[in-house]
């Protein structure tokens, strides 16, 4: 059996808006990842994928739950050579490529940032080849080093940015929504050098995405975000072949297809929170091995019979 690198157990992350009213973004959220595996992570936009893996890395604190790393817990105080040591491991590559490498410093700047603060690098000479071998590593040229972010691309920013996350040679990285920001002929490029990247390496991603089509080719597995809480998680297959919760049914729906004559007959599924049994507080139940769906026992009952179990 794989081994866990990472183990989220209830996580619950909630901001404040003003005078005693608190938002609940990340509803007890539990989930683990495994060594070597993509762990894809969807959901519409607000159900707070991007706040699961801020809080993860802890850019955000937790309101209460745990993150265990390496069976360490990530928000338990440590000291500063504690999460210089946490921060080498587990590394982000952001949304907006654009906004997330700043404009003042060259690409040379950029990348190293983290080898100068790890102090991975004992002399100049040093850090110039290890930068030049990581353009080369993303496919970028080491020429590029010399350049600051506006003279490139929004593909190349991003490629950018994933060699400012592999610099400091992490076990985890957490892909919040890599590519969104780009053009559709450039996404399948950007996931297929993470792809590679993961088999080189031995990379664990987490990769968030509300693109289900391009999550479903990266990803091991799935877990489908709606308003704070997990509401499924299975297999990648699984999850496409077999949808339980009306929700994942719904945003599976929603896939267009390259068939003008199928998009103009098929039936789209609107999700209804009405339908679901009020009579107990909805639990996170194994429906079979593997597949997880958070369900009442009387609707876990309903959905083992529609799946003829």
């Amino acid at each position: 059996m794989a081994e866990k690198l990472l183990e989220v157990k209830n996580l619950t992350k909630q901001f404040s808006v003003g005078r005693n009213k608190v938002i609940t973004a990340v509803n007890g959220l539990t989930f683990d990842i495994y060594k070597g595996e993509t762990f894809g992570l969807v959901g519409e936009s607000g159900c707070g994928k991007s706040t699961t893996g801020r809080t993860i890395i802890r850019l955000y604190e937790a309101t209460s739950g745990q993150v265990l790393f390496d069976n360490e817990d990530v928000h338990g105080k440590k000291s500063k050579k504690d999460l210089l040591k946490f921060n080498r491991k587990m590394q982000m590559i952001f949304q907006d490529p654009s906004s997330s490498l700043n404009p003042r410093m060259t690409v040379m700047d950029i990348i190293a940032e983290g080898l100068d603060v790890h102090k991975l690098v004992s002399n100049e000479a040093e850090r110039r080849g290890r930068v030049e071998e990581l353009l080369q590593t993303v496919g970028l040229n080491k020429e590029h080093a010399t350049r600051f972010p506006h003279e490139f691309s929004g593909g190349q920013r991003q490629r950018i940015g994933i060699a400012r996350a592999l610099a400091v040679q992490p076990e985890l990285i957490i892909a919040d929504e890599p590519i969104s920001a780009l053009d559709v002929s450039i996404q399948a490029q950007v996931v297929n050098l993470l792809k590679k990247l993961q088999k080189e390496q031995g990379l664990t991603y987490l990769f968030i995405a509300h693109d289900l089509s391009m999550v479903k080719y990266i990803s091991d597995r799935i877990g489908v975000m709606y308003f704070g809480n997990m509401v499924e998680l299975a297999d990648s297959e699984e999850l496409y072949k077999n949808p339980i919760h009306p929700y994942t049914k719904s945003l599976l729906s929603a896939i267009p297809l390259p068939d003008p004559n199928y998009e103009r007959a098929r039936q789209r599924t609107a999700y209804d929170p009405s339908i679901h049994d009020t009579s107990e507080e909805p639990e996170f139940r194994e429906v079979k091995p593997g597949h997880w769906v958070r369900c009442t026992r009387k609707e876990l009952e309903q959905y083992k019979k529609e799946l003829g179990i």
